[in-house]
């Protein structure tokens, strides 16, 4: 481990990156949101706009599913629980995936609803293009835990100003 910190230029090893913890970068983004340069708000307004277009065009293979159900004449039933399913996952996929932009899912529940995830991916695509309208997907939860890292560092590497055992006591 050469977590070295040299105290004349407060990086680590020598190497220009600054000792302590280090933001953890985001998809599509890296480590860009911390500071909202390197062309941030391009980004943003990239993912917004592909992440609406990918959920048109899902919106079309679902109509084109539908469509399948109708030329296959499976009955009124059957259409309307395929239509009512990705409505309804789509709805639960939107909200857990805004959730999971304020704070980490469990890993457990995270893999027991894969599959809801997967059929409401529709869900998800919209709550990703609505969340990087006003921010990167998931920087409130990281800049939190990145400033809450950073402050522990500092808190941990700030040097006190003497030995107590040695202090005078007063008379």
């Amino acid at each position: 481990m050469s977590d070295e910190t040299s105290t004349s230029t407060g990086t680590r090893n020598g190497t220009g990156t600054p000792a302590g913890p280090q933001p953890e970068p985001l998809r599509f983004f890296g480590t860009t949101w911390v500071e909202h340069d390197g062309g941030y708000t391009g980004r943003r307004i990239g993912v917004a706009v592909g992440s609406l277009a990918a959920a048109v065009a899902a919106c079309f293979v679902l109509r084109f599913a539908y469509q399948g159900l109708a030329i296959a004449d499976v009955g009124t039933p059957v259409t309307v629980m395929v239509v009512v399913m990705f409505a309804v996952c789509s709805a639960l996929a939107f909200r857990h995936t805004s959730d999971a932009f304020s704070k980490r899912p469990d890993p457990d529940r995270q893999a027991s609803l894969r599959g809801l995830l997967a059929i409401g991916f529709v869900g998800s695509l919209l709550a990703y293009c609505f969340r990087s309208l006003t921010e990167a997907p998931g920087e409130k939860l990281h800049r939190a835990e990145y400033e809450a890292a950073r402050e522990q560092y500092t808190r941990r590497t700030t040097r006190r100003a003497g030995n107590p055992a040695k202090k005078r006591r007063r008379a």
